[in-house]
């Protein structure tokens, strides 16, 4: 018996599905599965009972858990209070952040902080909210500019930071490119490119939202994961595709940005971010950054 295979433990007991529990450990289902089972076969019993559709704790696993949380909670004091002494001398940030909030806020950011304390750098990670939480929660990432969801674990604590403009992405031949403003009323009958929903659950949302408001559907053409990709495509003329504000500091020829027409009033084309580090974690360092990204938050945030 091992950490890790407690730890898979626990985290199936919180989420009651192997799936979430999984992406909370950034870890692949199958893995975060052989985990369990190996850790049953050692034991002798069954710690879960599994169905098609649920997971439920027996009664020796519920018992096993309370057991086995105190253990890990001391485990994880351990490393933290050892971590933190290592954090007095390092002079590094680990800082993740999502692709739009990388290209629209975090160089003003970096530039402020080498500005404040030249000692200190940061290391950058840009990937999506999905697979920036689990490395906050593993200590990995000292702090992360994300979009907030709607279950926030308890062991972060999340500062809301502001909302960012969606606008259109067309390539630069289309008709609506002439406009100054696009509606999506417009773009009933144009290809659509939308998000994934399980890794940009956000900007997914959001497009389905916008039309949904007018009582029209998209007419999705391509799903995919990556913004570069998506912005890639538009560029290739597969179609249109609906994108924060900042994406178009990612320079992809080919590609004009519109905003749309009729939702600044309402705040229907917004999208959250939010900044999140570990609830219990002592880090002067990351305060210091903290402090400065609240202190200049009105300026990162111009939108334009």
């Amino acid at each position: 018996m091992d950490l890790k295979q407690i730890r898979c433990v626990l985290a199936a007991a919180d989420e009651m599905h192997f799936g979430r529990a999984a992406r909370a450990l950034d870890m692949l289902p199958a893995g975060f599965g052989r985990h369990i089972r190996l850790l049953e076969e050692e034991l002798g019993i069954a710690l879960f009972q599994r169905t098609t559709r649920s997971v439920v704790l027996t009664d020796a696993g519920r018992e096993f858990v309370r057991e086995v949380r105190p253990l890990i909670e001391a485990a994880d004091g351990v490393v933290e209070r050892f971590r933190d002494r290592g954090r007095t001398v390092s002079r590094t940030i680990r800082l993740g952040a999502i692709d739009s909030a990388a290209a629209g806020l975090v160089p003003s950011l970096i530039h402020d902080l080498h500005e404040l304390d030249p000692g200190l750098t940061i290391e950058l990670l840009e990937e999506k909210s999905i697979r920036l939480v689990p490395k906050l929660l593993s200590g990995r990432l000292d702090l992360a500019i994300i979009r907030p969801g709607a279950r926030l674990d308890p062991r972060l604590h999340t500062r809301f930071l502001l909302y960012e403009k969606a606008v259109v992405a067309l390539p630069a031949s289309h008709p609506l490119g002439i406009r100054t403003e696009v509606s999506i009323a417009s773009l009933v009958d144009v290809a659509m490119i939308i998000p994934e929903r399980r890794s940009r659950p956000h900007s997914h949302d959001l497009t389905m939202k916008l039309f949904e408001e007018e009582g029209l559907t998209p007419r999705i053409a391509q799903i995919a994961e990556e913004k570069q990709t998506i912005l890639n495509m538009v560029s290739a003329d597969i179609g249109a595709a609906i994108v924060p504000l900042w994406s178009a500091r990612l320079a992809v020829p080919g590609v004009v940005f519109r905003p749309l027409e009729g939702h600044s009033v309402t705040g229907v084309d917004r999208l959250p971010l939010a900044v999140a580090w570990q609830a219990h974690v002592r880090d002067t360092n990351r305060d210091l950054l903290l402090s400065l990204l609240e202190r200049n938050l009105d300026r990162y945030g111009v939108q334009t």
